[in-house]
């Protein structure tokens, strides 16, 4: 059962900006949860990208996006955001949502998060 949606990938050029959105549905209330932000590459595994505490709004990013990727949340409009700039080709991927009640050693690790997008495709080319 889907309880997060994601939207706002698409197809941008090296260098473009993109802004992804995920909504809680079903009852899924994001302000109980830790929110991240995941992608995978074809034939890559998944890998971290971004995530905002539950508390307090602090934030946590992968090395590679540091700098250039934003993650925020809205939990009036119980949405989370990636505002991602600029995008590089290696920035290509299926990126999901995900919301878990997890702690902070673990906030860059998948297997602690419960619920699931079913993500959105972004693609950086020219």
């Amino acid at each position: 059962q889907v309880q997060l949606i994601e939207s706002g990938g698409g197809v941008v050029l090296p260098g473009g900006s993109l802004r992804l959105s995920c909504v809680g549905i079903g009852g899924t209330n994001i302000r109980n949860y830790e929110m991240a932000w995941f992608r995978q590459a074809a034939g890559k595994e998944r890998e971290f990208v971004g995530a905002v505490r539950r508390v307090g709004g602090h934030t946590y990013y992968a090395e590679s996006v540091k700098g250039r990727f934003t993650v925020s949340r809205d939990n009036a409009k119980n949405t989370v955001f990636l505002q991602m700039n600029g995008l590089k080709s290696e920035d290509t991927g299926v990126y999901y949502c995900a919301a878990g009640q997890i702690v902070l050693s673990g906030i860059r690790d998948a297997s602690g998060y419960r619920l699931w997008g079913q993500g959105t495709q972004v693609t950086v080319s020219s």
